[in-house]
């Protein structure tokens, strides 16, 4: 039990479980078994009370519910990092900043070439825009000593970034027909959340029933529900006057982040990534969506990435971190290719016929397959050798 303790609180889990959970699910959907699957996801869960009635399948309670408290987690840490971490300067936070937009924008214009004159396809023009932190981290755990502390912190704060702008795309884009009432009550549980935070409350219980609350009326409103997690994070205190006492923003983020890591992410990866690939042809892997996304995840994040990083170190408005050099920022730029879970994640947004989901799926899992292969690769065979990085 207590081996299997140390592996758990392992960087590398919570990615090792996601990829496990993913390979269980297209063991299982390619299998006599896959009846179960679907009949799984598409039990009827319902929630009642008085007039208020909340009905969906299993998958949209996993999408639209789980999925928040995982944006709460995004939101945590995006503020910690905003306001006392890797992007708390702007010296600081202007590389992995303009690397993620070159990132994001890359991939989509990528995506946006092959699908171009599609208005359908062109939905998911997101897809390939965003990086999965889980799997980055556990790749970069797997690695070791054997890269730059300095590479680390830039990729994870690219990953953070980029999180936060695949949070303003969800809002922007991919926003149903809204819902005034609805909204106003997101509105007025958002004010007593800035008076919670206004007026010092540490504890976490009033927080956490709001959010609630107002989680039931963002899921009511047209906007995705797993945005409220995001704005439920940002009213959370971080700095507080009794220095003994731990910031309720830190209690939360440490609670949250074994359940999100070991339980939400492999719980998502499994109901989303079990693609069924009976009759499955390579025209299939080559149709414009799969190949527009797996492209943009393979080579729109390392051009993206790099040429965005290597144009804003010759132009002198940034340097590279202490010990990196020009292949490690290649290798981490391939690494952010794995895109997985906020692409699988924003796939959902974008497409409702079945058939384009299998299709986001085929782009996602090859996409991110090659781009984990290939920067696993590059920063572990064409870097400096583990003694002269810096541990």
């Amino acid at each position: 039990m207590n081996q299997l303790a140390r592996l758990l609180k392992h960087e590398a889990a919570g990615g090792v479980l996601l990829m496990m959970a993913a390979i269980i699910a297209l063991i299982i959907n390619n299998s006599p078994l896959s009846f179960l699957y679907d009949a799984l996801l598409t039990i009827p869960v319902v929630i009642q009370i008085g007039l208020l009635l909340i009905e969906k399948p299993l998958l949209l309670w996993i999408n639209d519910g789980l999925m928040a408290i995982f944006f709460l987690l995004v939101g945590l840490e995006i503020k910690r990092e905003l306001l006392e971490g890797n992007l708390s300067s702007w010296k600081e936070a202007m590389l992995p900043a303009l690397a993620a937009v070159g990132g994001m924008l890359v991939p989509a214009l990528i995506y946006v070439a092959f699908n171009f004159g599609d208005p359908v396809s062109l939905r998911g023009w997101a897809i390939p825009a965003a990086t999965d932190i889980a799997f980055a981290v556990g790749v970069l755990a797997i690695l070791g000593n054997r890269i730059p502390i300095g590479l680390k912190i830039f990729v994870l704060a690219l990953a953070v970034i980029d999180d936060l702008g695949a949070i303003l795309i969800i809002a922007i884009f991919y926003t149903a027909d809204l819902s005034l009432t609805s909204l106003a009550f997101a509105g007025i549980g958002t004010a007593i959340l800035l008076g919670l935070n206004l007026a010092g409350v540490t504890r976490l219980l009033p927080y956490i029933v709001v959010g609630i609350i107002m989680w039931v009326a963002v899921l009511k409103s047209g906007v995705h529900a797993t945005l409220a997690g995001v704005l439920i994070a940002f009213f959370i205190p971080l700095r507080v006057n009794d220095q003994t006492k731990e910031p309720p923003l830190l209690k939360a983020e440490h609670s949250l982040h074994g359940f999100v890591a070991l339980c939400v992410m492999p719980v998502f990866a499994f109901a989303n990534a079990g693609v069924n690939l009976g009759g499955i042809t390579l025209d299939d892997f080559l149709s414009p969506i799969p190949l527009g996304i797996a492209l943009g995840l393979i080579l729109g994040k390392q051009l993206g990435i790099f040429g965005f990083t290597w144009a804003s170190v010759k132009l002198g408005l940034c340097r590279l971190p202490e010990g990196v050099n020009w292949r490690h920022v290649y290798g981490g730029a391939a690494l952010a290719g794995i895109g997985f879970t906020m692409s699988l994640f924003i796939g959902t947004l974008a497409f409702d016929d079945p058939d384009h989901q299998v299709a986001v799926r085929l782009g996602v899992l090859s996409g991110s397959l090659v781009s984990g292969i290939v920067g696993y690769i590059l920063l572990r065979y064409f870097v400096s050798e583990p003694k002269e990085m810096i541990s």
